[in-house]
């Protein structure tokens, strides 16, 4: 069994330290996921999160050239892609003519912001 960069896997939790788990991915070939590749979120106690004989999907994230395998749960999990929906239907001219009202609007409401503001306390001079 070939493990390459970017693959996602089944493997077993084998051991845990306070720096991560080791997975055995199968053939006798066994990985790291470190503490930081556990949860999306901050892990205080791994335990909290994993057991010794938990299932998990991983995905390789790099291979060393002495053979250590670093592994990661966090990035195994699939994300949504979330698209916006005006990427996918507006044109070059909606966009400019949308950023050229959006930009008039903010002049005319930092000038108005402005003139409010002059014949403050220091008008008075002179």
């Amino acid at each position: 069994m070939s493990i390459e960069v970017g693959s996602k896997l089944q493997g077993k939790v084998t051991g845990i330290t306070n720096f991560g788990a080791f997975v055995e991915l199968g053939g006798g070939t066994t990985g790291l996921v470190h503490i930081s590749e556990v949860a999306d979120n901050y892990v205080k106690d791994i335990n909290e999160h994993l057991s010794v004989g938990d299932q998990v999907e991983v995905k390789v994230i790099n291979v060393e050239k002495d053979g250590k395998i670093g592994l990661s749960i966090k990035k195994a999990k699939e994300k949504p892609v979330r698209q916006n929906p005006r990427e996918r239907t507006e044109t070059f001219e909606a966009k400019m003519n949308r950023f050229l009202k959006d930009s008039e609007d903010r002049l005319s409401s930092l000038k108005k912001h402005t003139e409010s503001k002059r014949g403050g306390r220091g008008a008075r001079r002179g």
